[in-house]
């Protein structure tokens, strides 16, 4: 019991970490990499797009793995949840908390989709890591930037889901 406790709380804190490096790329970096290619005089996107940005992405890419992961563990190994029932959406299985924190699941799953599929291969060419025409790095901004609005607008909700199972709150 005691590891099933450890691991929600390790659940929790990846989360944590996963959504606020969210807020922060989609609410600080983004608007702020905008202003450094505006401002003539200033150090440039460089200041960002090559030292803060790479290493932002390397924790949010594996605090997504570390909270899915530990979300799937703590399904799996807690008694009254199944990670099966969770994806089922705990059809059949006579707990309605496998609905709420189903949803949270397949949210979650979703937006770690999202991050290895779309974001960060869209972010490699637009930082600069991998080589990308001009073309490429615009369709790339498109695709990573609505990829990561996609995961804001959903993170609330997952949040909602993830805990209220937990707190016998069936939505």
């Amino acid at each position: 019991m005691e590891i099933m406790m450890i691991d929600r709380w390790l659940h929790i804190i990846a989360g944590v970490l996963w959504i606020g490096l969210l807020y922060y790329f989609n609410f600080v970096q983004a608007p702020a990499q905008a202003a450094a290619i505006a401002d003539k005089d200033g150090p440039g996107p460089a200041a960002i797009g090559k030292y803060i940005a790479p290493r932002a992405l390397l924790w949010f890419r594996w605090a997504a793995v570390a909270t899915w992961l530990t979300g799937a563990y703590y399904l799996e190994a807690a008694p009254q949840y199944s990670l099966v029932g969770a994806f089922s959406l705990g059809i059949g299985a006579h707990n309605m908390a496998l609905s709420s924190i189903g949803m949270g699941a397949w949210l979650g799953t979703i937006m770690l989709f999202n991050v290895w599929v779309l974001i960060w291969p869209n972010q490699k060419k637009i930082l600069g890591i991998v080589e990308a025409t001009d073309e490429e790095k615009g369709k790339a901004k498109r695709i990573a930037f609505l990829a990561s609005r996609s995961n804001t607008l959903m993170s609330i909700p997952v949040l909602l889901f993830m805990q209220a199972g937990g707190h016998g709150m069936p939505f």
